[in-house]
């Protein structure tokens, strides 16, 4: 074979190769844009959620959370935050998911009224933010909070609820304030304190223990309100 038949045919061949690639190029634009227009909103949608309301609590999704556990700690049901939160599977909910709680600004919780409960006792382990924000709020209002069951600091605003004490999202001096997991620094399970001052921009300077490097000493915060961040009163 003469060396310009090579040639020739080399160039032949890479041309065909060349010509097969854009074909499957079109093909993969073409069925990309379906898949865009039949599946890409229930994607979308699955991961991305519309602020919360200005009248709505709400709730960031921790490891272990069902869309019941939520409702129940916040008096409703599951079917009302799955139609609310626009949620096209509600067995599917992500950690750090924002769900909105429909009319949860500043109420009692449960739904149904009746009267706050007073706990017995601080029975929190030393040094954690649990028991520094639980013997601080006693100290303040001679009253303990009564949730010693699923009350780690993200718990707290679900069980406040539950007993019928007051949460809101706007800052007053002597509230409980209660982080979700990873909101504002806090860690996995959350974190809480004590709201010693309301500053004139709206931030808050609360009292709390295990927090920074020195987690044993009591320590002086500056924190802001927002999502994932509730304050808790009796």
């Amino acid at each position: 074979m003469h060396i310009h038949q090579r040639i020739w045919r080399y160039f032949q061949q890479h041309r065909m190769a060349s010509i097969v690639a854009a074909q499957i190029c079109v093909l993969l634009m073409i069925g990309l844009t379906v898949l865009g227009g039949t599946l890409g909103p229930r994607i979308i949608g699955a991961f991305a959620h519309s602020p919360c309301s200005s009248g709505d609590h709400s709730y960031t999704v921790a490891s272990g959370n069902t869309l019941g556990g939520i409702a129940a700690g916040y008096g409703t049901t599951w079917e009302r935050l799955a139609s609310y939160n626009h949620l096209a599977n509600p067995n599917m909910i992500y950690v750090h998911q924002i769900i909105c709680i429909p009319g949860k600004h500043t109420t009692s919780g449960g739904g149904g009224g009746g009267s706050a409960v007073r706990g017995m006792g601080n029975y929190f382990p030393y040094g954690q933010c649990t028991w520094w924000a639980a013997q601080r709020y006693f100290d303040l209002h001679q009253v303990y909070v009564p949730w010693t069951t699923n009350a780690d600091a993200w718990e707290w605003t679900a069980r406040a609820y539950q007993f019928h004490w007051q949460v809101s999202s706007s800052p007053s001096v002597g509230a409980i304030m209660d982080l979700q997991p990873w909101v504002e620094g806090a860690y996995g399970l959350g974190h809480v304190a004590v709201v010693e001052r309301v500053l004139s921009n709206g931030s808050v300077i609360a009292s709390s223990m295990n927090w920074g490097a020195y987690y044993w000493r009591v320590t002086d915060v500056q924190f802001s309100p927002g999502p994932g961040v509730t304050f808790i009163t009796f």
